[in-house]
C-alpha cells in the first residue's frame, strides 16, 4: 500500500536528536526514554501495518506529572508528539513520524478508585479495556464498551477513537460511558473535565475530547461508568440464504422497538474462516449469519427470543439456534471476537469502518460485493449490524504492490459509498491517516476549517498527532492576536 502520503520529516529536528534525547531524559529520567533503534522499532507502526516510520524517540511515563514534563519540554522546543496506547489502531492513528516523540502511556495502568454506590471507577488511561471489567466483576459490575481488541487495547485509545464494540447497540460507545477525564495539554498544563457525576456545568468539553484522536491533549486518567451485569444473557444464531434477507431481518428487529444487547453480522466467507478457527458451532450452509443477544431474567429472555423469531420469520431463516449454556455462549462470542485474528491467519486484510443507515444495509452489502469483485478481490463482512457500523475486510496479498493498491482503492470506494447513502467515514476506528484524504468527501472546506480552528485552540503549534485526520493540503488557520 502506498497511496497515503506521509509528510517529510523536519531535518532540523532530526539534527537535534541527541540534544532531544538528553532533554527528555532530564525531564523524566533516562530509564523512561527509549532511544536505541531496536527499542524504537517496536513503535514504528500500529495495527495499520502497511505504513511504518521509525520515531525519533519513545517515552514511557508512569505518572500524569511525567507526561506533563515531557509535553512541556516538547512544546518549548517545538517537537512533534504522537500519543500512543497499545498501538491497536486500525487507521494509523498512532503512526509516528521520524521527527516525532512517541509518548506511550501503557505504564499508567492502575485502578485508582471504585465507587459502587455511584457506579463509577477512576482509572489510569493506560489500563486495558478488559481489565476495567475484571476489576469490578467480583461485585457483579462491568464496563460496557467491548471492542474486539479489548484484551489488549487501552482506555486511552478507546477514548481517542470513541471505540464501541458488539454490545454498544444497547450500552453505547465510549463517549456514553465516560464521566470525567484528566488530560495533559501540549504546554504541560493538567486539566480535569467532567467528574463523578452525570453532567458538568458549562460547555460539554468531555464530548469534544472523546473521539479527538489525540489531537487535543494526552488523556492520563478517566472516570468511567460501571454497570450492574444483567441477570442473564443468551445469544441466538440465525442463518439466512442471502445478505439481503439478513439485512432486512436486522432492520425489522430494530424497527420493532426491541433493543437487543448486540446484533452481529457475518457473511459466508467469514463464517467458514471463524468456524474453522474457533469451532463456535456456526451453520456452514448459509450465506449470512446474525448473532442476536438478549438479556434479562429467564422469563424476559424467553419472551424476547420468541418475539424476535416471529419478527424474522418473513425473511425465511434457514437455521435457528439458541445457546443452551454459558459455555456455548462463550464459544459463540469467541468466534466473533477472534474473527480478525482468524482471517489474519489466511490472508492480509484491509479493514473498513464506515457507518450507514440501517435501512440501506441490504443495498450497501450488495454494492460492497460488487466493488470488491470489480477490483478482483475477496471480501469478508463482519460488523455491528445493529448500529450500522460496517467492517468489511478486503483480502489481499501484501507482497503484491498491485493488489495492495487495488485494496486501498476498493476501501476508498466503500467509504465513499457509506457517505453517499447517508452514513459517515468512521464508526469507531477513527480517521487517522487511513481516511484523512477522504475527509472532503464528508465535509466541506468550511466544516474542516472550523474543526481545524478547534484543534488550534487546544494545540496552537499543531504539535500533537500531526498529519492525521485533516488533509495534508489543508492548513491550520492563522489565529491573530486580536482574535
Amino acid at each position: 500500500m502506498a497511496h497515503i502520503a506521509l509528510p517529510e520529516p523536519d531535518q532540523g529536528t532530526l539534527a537535534r536528536r541527541a540534544e532531544i534525547l538528553a532533554g527528555l531524559a532530564a525531564a523524566v529520567g533516562a530509564d523512561r526514554v527509549i532511544g536505541d533503534e531496536d527499542g524504537r522499532r517496536a513503535y514504528e507502526t500500529d495495527a495499520l501495518t502497511a505504513y511504518r516510520r521509525m520515531p525519533l524517540a519513545v517515552v514511557l511515563p508512569r505518572t500524569t506529572e511525567e507526561v506533563a514534563s515531557v509535553l512541556r519540554y516538547c512544546s518549548r522546543n517545538s517537537i512533534k508528539v504522537v500519543p500512543r496506547g497499545a498501538g491497536t489502531s486500525l487507521a494509523g492513528g498512532a503512526l509516528p513520524g521520524e521527527d516525532t516523540v512517541v509518548v506511550c502511556i501503557t505504564k499508567l495502568n492502575r485502578v485508582l478508585e471504585i465507587d459502587y454506590e455511584n457506579r463509577a471507577a477512576r482509572v489510569e488511561a493506560g489500563i486495558t479495556n478488559l481489565a476495567i471489567s475484571a476489576a469490578v466483576s467480583e461485585r457483579g459490575f462491568f464496563y460496557a464498551p467491548d471492542p474486539s481488541s479489548q484484551l489488549a487495547c487501552t482506555l486511552a485509545g478507546n477514548i481517542a477513537m470513541n471505540s464501541g464494540g458488539a454490545h454498544c447497540l444497547k450500552y453505547g460507545v465510549t463517549t456514553n460511558n465516560i464521566l470525567g477525564l484528566r488530560m495533559v495539554m501540549m504546554d504541560g498544563e493538567i486539566v480535569d473535565l467532567g467528574g463523578q457525576h452525570l453532567d458538568a456545568p458549562g460547555y460539554d468539553l468531555l464530548a469534544l475530547v472523546v473521539g479527538s484522536e489525540g489531537q487535543f491533549g494526552i488523556v492520563t486518567e478517566a472516570t468511567v461508568r460501571i454497570l450492574r451485569a444483567a441477570e442473564g444473557a443468551r445469544p441466538l444464531l440465525m442463518g439466512f440464504a442471502s445478505a439481503e434477507a439478513a439485512g432486512s431481518a436486522v432492520a425489522a428487529i430494530m424497527s420493532s422497538g426491541i433493543i437487543p444487547v448486540a446484533i452481529e453480522y457475518m457473511d459466508k466467507p467469514a463464517i467458514h474462516i471463524c468456524e474453522e478457527f474457533s469451532k463456535a458451532g456456526y451453520p456452514m450452509d448459509v450465506e449470512a449469519l446474525l448473532i442476536v443477544e438478549v438479556e434479562g431474567s429467564e422469563t424476559e429472555i424467553a419472551d424476547l427470543i420468541e418475539r424476535i423469531v416471529a419478527i424474522v420469520a418473513p425473511f425465511k431463516p434457514q437455521s435457528m439456534k439458541v445457546s443452551q449454556s454459558a459455555a456455548e455462549s462463550a464459544r459463540i462470542w469467541r468466534g466473533r471476537k477472534s474473527a480478525f485474528g482468524a482471517i489474519g491467519r489466511i490472508s492480509e486484510y484491509y479493514c473498513m469502518d464506515g457507518t450507514i443507515p440501517l435501512g440501506r444495509l441490504p443495498e450497501v452489502l450488495a454494492r460492497i460485493t460488487e466493488i470488491c469483485a470489480h477490483h478482483a478481490l475477496r471480501v469478508a463482512n463482519i460488523f455491528h449490524a445493529g448500529d450500522g457500523n460496517l467492517h468489511p475486510l478486503i483480502l489481499y496479498d501484501a507482497n503484491d504492490p498491485e493488489q495492495s493498491s487495488r485494496a486501498e482503492l476498493a476501501g476508498a470506494e466503500i467509504l465513499k459509498l457509506c457517505v453517499e447513502v447517508g452514513g459517515c467515514l468512521t464508526g469507531e476506528h477513527g480517521v487517522g491517516i487511513e481516511k484523512r484524504d477522504l475527509m472532503r468527501v464528508q465535509f466541506s472546506d468550511k466544516d474542516l476549517a472550523l474543526q481545524m480552528s478547534i484543534k488550534t485552540v487546544f494545540d496552537p503549534q499543531w504539535l500533537l498527532n500531526t498529519a492525521k485526520v485533516f488533509p495534508l493540503d489543508g492548513r491550520p488557520p492563522v489565529i491573530s492576536e486580536a482574535a
